[in-house]
């Protein structure tokens, strides 16, 4: 007879709040689904109390690991707003900050999925390794994490060439890591044995749940929003939009592995091409409208609708990220699973579940308030 195994809210190998709900027929996980609402803060509430230039430390703080690409893609719907030209350099800028937040997003991710596979060799060195991103960061912007780099109309902070320098070196120094990674999914070791033909997303299956990201592309759809609708300079630099086509846990991990050497080539041709000039525009008055914005956040698109009524707030700020959108991914890939490879499965599309806690329903007659479900 079929029994519910509940994962979370609290429980050590989740690193946010968020319960899983599965319906197990001996050790076969039968049926899921996901409780939301564990790490509501309304934020989309929030936005609307403060000013556009004040929203964008709100905006990075709805994920610490991704706040950077929160940031830009806030403000290039702003920047829609308010018919602002960003300058050249500072697009080129964009694109290098963003690439190193994504391979600090995509070493982390490796060092977490090493830990949940007790590859506990492996998560130390990833995890050394990965703090040398955080290190450039910090020395770039000056915060190892929300570091605030874009604003309205462009950066903060300029790179020098030095600076450029350092991040040339850091590049080189970075490969092997990409390198060793690369060789944790093919060497048929327990990695690849652990990961190999588990958590299996049909590209169909893909499409029908709206996955977006590498939890996309791991089931052999070529979609980036770099590619597809290209923002920042991501237009006039050459990359390839890695895909994998086995759908399967160690296919995402493939797709990460192999972005990151994308992101370095990303990074290099942005600086050998740095156009000179200023690096941020200035303001102007919103207009009366709605505008939509998204770019390509480590976890997938990242969407932004704001709508303004020509002051200096929002009237309203919606944010789907990818998380939410992937959740619907897991429940999928759950089914027909064995209960123990659940947790692998569940952090196969990197989660972040602060990001993904948009709404919460509240009884207006009595206060309380009901959790939204996914299934």
């Amino acid at each position: 007879m079929p029994e519910t195994v509940y994962i979370g809210p609290y429980r050590p190998q989740l690193v946010e709040p968020e319960r899983f709900e599965l319906l197990v027929e001996g050790n076969k996980i039968i049926d899921a689904r996901i409780e939301l609402g564990y790490m509501h803060r309304g934020i989309e509430k929030l936005f609307t109390t403060k000013t556009y230039m004040q929203n964008l430390a709100l905006a990075e703080r709805i994920c610490g690991i991704c706040s950077g690409v929160h940031t830009l893609c806030y403000a290039q719907t702003v920047e829609k707003l308010m018919n602002i030209e960003v300058p050249e350099r500072a697009k080129y800028l964009r694109c290098v900050y963003m690439e190193l937040e994504r391979l600090h997003s995509h070493y982390l991710w490796f060092g977490i999925l090493a830990h949940s596979l007790d590859e506990h060799k492996a998560f130390l060195k990833i995890m050394v390794e990965r703090e040398r991103v955080q290190d450039l960061l910090e020395y770039l912007t000056g915060n190892r994490m929300n570091y605030l780099i874009n604003t309205i109309g462009g950066v903060r902070r300029d790179i020098t060439p030095e600076k450029a320098e350092k991040i040339r070196r850091f590049l080189n120094e970075s490969k092997p890591l990409s390198d060793y990674i690369v060789g944790l999914l093919n060497d048929n070791g327990d990695f690849t044995r652990k990961t190999k033909g588990v958590g299996v997303l049909p590209r169909e299956k893909a499409l029908e749940v709206g996955a977006v990201g590498p939890t996309l592309r791991g089931s052999g759809i070529a979609s980036d929003i770099r590619k597809d609708d290209p923002y920042a300079a991501y237009g006039e630099l050459d990359f390839e939009v890695i895909v994998e086509n086995d759908g399967d846990v160690r296919a995402k991990a493939l797709v990460r592995a192999r972005e990151t050497y994308e992101s370095m080539k990303i990074i290099e041709q942005a600086l050998d091409n740095l156009p000179s000039g200023e690096i941020v525009a200035k303001h102007k008055e919103p207009k009366i409208g709605e505008e939509f914005g998204r770019t390509e956040a480590p976890r997938g698109e990242l969407v932004y609708y704001i709508r303004s009524n020509g002051t200096t707030m929002p009237e309203r700020v919606k944010v789907r990220t990818p998380s939410f959108a992937n959740n619907f991914a897991i429940l999928e890939m759950l089914r027909g699973e064995t209960l123990e490879n659940a947790r692998v499965i569940i952090e196969s599309i990197d989660p972040c579940f602060a990001c993904t806690d948009r709404v919460t329903v509240v009884d207006v007659k009595t206060g309380g308030r009901n959790r939204i479900c996914l299934k």
